[in-house]
């Protein structure tokens, strides 16, 4: 069965958040993102090439068209298209404020950047955090960009959309709430918890004041050597990056 035009026009209108919220769908390219998202959420359908489809006789749906190169490259939002492209239904996940007393979790506070985005969490896939929650003008995390960006580590991080200070003020007033700021504390000298919430900011401006007032532990990343000129800040997915692995390097060393 040949690619339709309208079910390659159906693909293309899913670059665009409202017809990804309408259809509660997103796409995913290439085989080691589709091959990861397979075992984690709900295929709508899928197109692939034949050598790809000889490797995986056994999918879980039933809709799966065989493709050539040229008509793949039609469907495909990459410039390069590698072999498969589905459709994949968005998940609402389940929780309770109550997982950050006993697990670390990231909140993005106005992330702009998609590729940022799909970066940070593949470093809270890597650090073993299994929820980020991202602020209502947070970039939508199911974009195309956002999901390449994220080599598939989506299948096990946790996204979740909220009113981020609305979440925090809902917190236990003894749940650490953390922050990077210029004025904070050096991050190396403080007892950092296993549990509780990291807050990373907009790309420009940082944390969001709304969001920074209701922080009650202020970190600050130092560079080296102190007091020598430096660029003014660090790209956010380098910083959240820094960040995890002195949480998590503290943990390992308790």
């Amino acid at each position: 069965m040949s690619l339709s035009k309208n079910r390659i026009k159906f693909i293309h209108s899913l670059e665009l958040k409202k017809n990804r919220k309408a259809e509660n769908l997103f796409i995913a390219e290439g085989p080691k993102i589709v091959e990861e998202l397979l075992g984690r959420f709900r295929c709508r359908f899928l197109i692939a090439t034949s050598a790809w489809l000889e490797n995986h006789p056994h999918l879980p749906m039933s809709d799966v068209t065989e493709v050539c190169e040229e008509e793949l490259t039609r469907a495909s939002l990459l410039k390069t298209p590698q072999q498969v492209l589905a459709l994949f239904e968005q998940q609402e996940e389940d929780w309770s404020p109550s997982l950050l007393s006993h697990s670390l979790c990231l909140a993005l506070d106005g992330v702009q950047d998609p590729g940022n985005l799909g970066t940070i969490v593949r470093v809270a896939d890597w650090f073993g955090i299994e929820h980020i929650f991202c602020s209502a003008n947070t970039v939508d995390a199911y974009s195309p960009k956002s999901i390449q960006a994220t080599m598939g580590a989506i299948a096990r991080v946790h996204i979740h959309q909220v009113d981020l200070p609305g979440l925090i003020s809902k917190l236990d007033a003894r749940t650490p709430i953390y922050g990077t700021f210029l004025d904070g504390q050096g991050m190396y000298g403080q007892e950092l918890s296993s549990n509780g919430l990291i807050v990373m900011g907009n790309e420009g401006n940082g944390i969001s004041a709304e969001v920074a007032r209701l922080i009650n532990r202020k970190l600050y990343i130092p560079n080296y050597p102190a007091g020598r000129p430096t660029s003014e800040s660090l790209n956010v997915a380098i910083a959240t990056a820094i960040v995890c692995a002195e949480f998590r390097r503290q943990v390992a060393w308790k």
